[in-house]
């Protein structure tokens, strides 16, 4: 498929919209028959355009796709369209739990609780229910304890592309 530089554009920018999660970089390639460094280049450039520009959108890459967001600093009044009158936040033990969760993954309950000192069972249930880490399978050994590990959905909210990307434990 041929299209101007401005069409391409145009076209993801309404498919990143529609979809409203992660579209990966081998489906839009797929779409547009163009391929992955090309696509590559034309997402840097939009990347790039929706953060010069004065935008209540963004366009963020997560692991090999790319998603339109909300630019943090309109949150509040985001939550105030949406009647988000109490903003949601993690208590000290959920934060602490998914630091060790980003850092130390794949972990079990028992390895965290280990780190921590104290029992896990209410934090580790409060970010699955956000969304912000899942079961990532189990250990294989006795009891076969379950493996936890942090999802793309965390990555959206801190606004990182990959892990990678977090301070390293000593520059904490």
């Amino acid at each position: 498929m041929v299209m101007n530089l401005k069409d391409l554009v145009n076209a993801i920018e309404s498919i990143l919209f529609v979809s409203g999660d992660v579209v990966s970089i081998k489906d839009l390639c797929k779409v547009f028959d163009v391929d992955e460094t090309q696509l590559k280049k034309v997402m840097d450039y939009m990347i790039r355009i929706f953060n010069e520009d004065n935008r209540g959108l963004s366009i963020t890459k997560i692991k090999n796709g790319y998603q339109m967001c909300t630019k943090p600093k309109y949150s509040k009044y985001i939550e105030a369209f949406c009647n988000n009158t109490q903003k949601q936040v993690l208590s000290q033990a959920a934060l602490e739990t998914l630091a060790i969760i980003c850092y130390k993954q794949p972990i079990t309950k028992a390895d965290i609780e280990m780190i921590r000192g104290v029992k896990s069972d209410s934090a580790i249930a409060t970010l699955l229910n956000k969304g912000l880490i899942k079961e990532t399978g189990r250990l294989d050994t006795q009891g076969r304890p379950i493996l936890y590990g942090t999802t793309d959905e965390l990555l959206r909210y801190l606004g990182l592309e990959s892990l990678e990307k977090l301070p390293s434990p000593d520059d904490i």
